[in-house]
């Protein structure tokens, strides 16, 4: 099995877990809201529900304020993504068409310094990818010029895969 797919079947168990959570949350936000439609108040609902009671008051407050959209869940705070997706196709196309001077592989250090990212975000980037430069036998990649559109395309489908769909691979070897 290689990194790729390792990377590929933890990432798809991860989404899975988070859209059992995300169901399991709504569903309970539905549960709710629809307890406090029949008229039970703050604490009565949430020793009905087992939830706490400012948890009853929060989505009662919501729902009443957004309605439906009320129950979906807000953007987490923290920093906005610095990294861009420009600098993301520069780093996965330079790095394996280029080679490092006086050096037998990349390490995360000299291109992080070429690409203008970090030594972390770079690791990141690898990661991603499944790019793995320290394992010169193993590291090919497309010389096709959309292959980053390509990997994105790929990357969206498993991170948010359209309802009730199939997605196919077909690899072609030459």
């Amino acid at each position: 099995m290689t990194n790729v797919e390792r990377w590929r079947d933890g990432r798809a168990a991860v989404i899975s877990r988070r859209r059992r959570r995300r169901r399991r949350r709504r569903r309970r936000r539905s549960q709710i809201v629809l307890a406090c439609a029949e008229g039970g108040t703050n604490t009565v609902v949430a020793q009905e529900l087992g939830v706490d009671r400012d948890t009853v008051a929060t989505w009662r407050s919501r729902f009443a304020r957004d309605r439906l959209d009320g129950l979906a869940d807000e953007p987490r705070p923290g920093c906005p993504r610095t990294i861009t997706d420009d600098r993301v196709e520069r780093v996965v196309v330079t790095t394996p068409e280029n080679k490092p001077a006086n050096a037998t592989h990349w390490s995360t250090r000299s291109p992080a310094a070429q690409t203008g990212t970090t030594q972390s975000a770079m690791s990141r980037i690898w990661r991603a990818f499944g790019l793995e430069p320290r394992k010169v036998d193993n590291f090919k990649i497309s010389k096709n010029p959309l292959f980053v559109d390509k990997v994105r395309d790929v990357i969206g489908l498993y991170l948010d895969p359209p309802a009730k769909a199939v997605v196919l691979c077909v690899a072609e070897k030459t």
